[in-house]
């Protein structure tokens, strides 16, 4: 294993040489001469301006504080979840007081997942999360190579953070058509043009401007607060009218333990984005402090809107009426806000899409820092010269995000994101442990209690195994189709460096459509 490391940091070394050869010769075309004097009279001159590019482009910069860090947590996990999320956990746990308890479980397993993640990003304090990770506990220690890396950027860039994105785009089109049709089902296939025309929207902004991209988060992220601040007011002026008698129902008709794993899946979905932070550790000031104080913060934050906002759900409808809307938020606006109920899928949907545009700016950086280290084509790592954005990567993710809404309903989806997620939770998870045992004098600014990241192995294990079975599913086999497929692409491309002839006359057409070159250092 020692020599596949080695084998792939030879192919790392060798993409980097490749994408410096190729910005040398978009740069210097010209008359021969021309190049020549630039040969002769320049090169130290050229020497100290790369030197510069390494010691000041090449860094992130820390302007994240503690403040941004909570905000960065808080918005992330508030996308789609919480309006669509209540059907399915209601469902599989059978109860209002079951229900309750899921989702506030739910809040406990993000917040101790989340601290295993705070001890390995204060330990190996590098961006990217998961792939950084497991690059350094089981590449460079040639335990098994960056094999783990490669499977987890291969995976969810297939599978996960796209994913991601078609369920919540499948969610913004599910409040923006279901008032259309207040008498009869809404049709899907006008669901699935909508969540692709705002796919295609999103890619364009995200290709254009990374500026414009923040912005429109920002506006997405206030509406989002704004819809939740709306729901658990009007519960809480429910609660002082006296409308708890669903409430104090309890657990009566709770399901079984082995519906509970669909329950938790559910719940969970809505509480995932939780290691998001672990994606930027290189531009927080003071990791080792604010990593872990902003998790303490904001997941325990994020956990009481969650129960607050189902608590405000069940003031107004019962469980049946739940159950029988796969767009609540908007139900609940019917019955309690009256001629304003039209506020409710408006905010609803931004949230859902302001989660999107957010996910699609993570999503692409995953392809295009694989490709930067030689585990993707290099295509991905180009960046368009005019706008400065990851143009082949966004692209990218977009056909793959456009295959899923066309391929899969909201409820399949979660359930293969789920299974699929935490098979890479889980290994992190075990990392923890690893780690402690095997480099026991590694610095941790943060230390976990053991038994945490130890109860969290069981739980990841759990929310694995307990699908296959209780209740496998088609979508399962697909999952490890795709995770065997990543190994068969590994042993040729990256282990034995293999290189198509036709990637050079794609890239070379992507270039000239798109106006773009390698990147040669990590934007700020």
């Amino acid at each position: 294993m020692a020599d596949e490391a080695s084998s792939s940091s030879n192919v790392s070394s060798r993409f980097r040489s490749s994408s410096a050869v190729s910005d040398d010769k978009d740069e210097n075309v010209g008359s021969p001469v021309e190049d020549e004097g630039k040969i002769q009279k320049e090169p130290e001159e050229e020497g100290k301006i790369q030197k510069e590019l390494e010691e000041e482009g090449n860094k992130l910069k820390r302007e994240v504080g503690l403040f941004s860090a909570v905000m960065l947590i808080v918005g992330s996990l508030i996308g789609s979840g919480i309006f669509i999320s209540p059907k399915g956990v209601l469902q599989y746990s059978g109860s209002v007081g079951a229900c309750l308890l899921v989702w506030t479980l739910c809040g406990g397993v993000a917040l101790m997942g989340a601290l295993c993640y705070a001890e390995l990003g204060t330990a190996i304090p590098v961006s990217g999360a998961e792939y950084s990770y497991f690059l350094y506990i089981y590449g460079t220690k040639g335990r098994f190579g960056p094999i783990p890396a490669f499977l987890y950027l291969w995976m969810c860039s297939l599978i996960i953070k796209t994913t991601t994105v078609a369920v919540q785009l499948l969610t913004f089109a599910e409040y923006i058509v279901e008032p259309m049709f207040p008498a009869c089902p809404t049709p899907g296939a006008i669901k699935k043009l909508v969540a692709l025309i705002a796919i295609c929207f999103i890619t364009f902004i995200n290709c254009y401007s990374v500026k414009m991209t923040t912005r429109m988060n920002n506006v997405f992220t206030i509406a989002k607060l704004v819809a939740i601040a709306i729901v658990v007011s009007v519960g809480a002026y429910m609660l002082s009218k006296g409308n708890y008698h669903h409430l104090i129902a309890g657990f009566k008709g709770a399901t079984s333990y082995s519906e509970l794993g669909n329950a938790f899946y559910f719940g969970l979905w809505a509480y995932d984005s939780w290691n998001n932070l672990n994606f930027v550790t290189e531009e927080l000031i003071d990791p080792h402090i604010n990593l872990p104080r902003s998790i303490m913060i904001g997941i325990p934050l994020v956990t009481v809107c969650y129960v607050l906002t189902n608590i405000s759900y069940f003031t107004v409808l019962s469980p049946d009426e739940v159950l029988a809307s796969d767009a609540v938020a908007v139900g609940f606006a019917d019955y309690a806000l009256g001629p304003a109920a039209f506020i409710i899928p408006i905010l609803v949907a931004a949230s859902a899409f302001g989660a999107s545009n957010g996910t699609c700016l993570i999503a692409s950086r995953l392809p295009f820092a694989a490709a930067r280290e030689g585990h993707w084509a290099e295509l991905m790592s180009y960046v368009q010269l005019n706008h400065l954005t990851p143009a082949p990567a966004l692209i990218f993710n977009g056909l793959i995000i456009s295959i899923m809404i066309c391929a899969g309903n909201i409820a399949g989806l979660i359930d293969l994101f789920s299974f699929v997620a935490w098979m890479f939770y889980g290994g992190s998870m075990v990392s923890v442990i690893v780690l402690r045992f095997t480099e026991k004098d590694l610095p941790r600014p943060y230390k976990v209690p053991l038994i945490i990241p130890i109860i969290m192995s069981v739980i990841s294990a759990y929310l694995v195994l307990a699908p296959l079975i209780f209740n496998p599913q088609l979508e399962y086999f697909y999952a490890f189709v795709f995770l065997l497929s990543g190994l068969l692409l590994y042993i040729p491309f990256i282990h034995y460096g293999l290189r198509l002839r036709i990637m050079k006359k794609i890239t070379h057409v992507v270039q000239l459509l798109l106006v773009c070159a390698p990147s040669e250092s990590v934007p700020d």
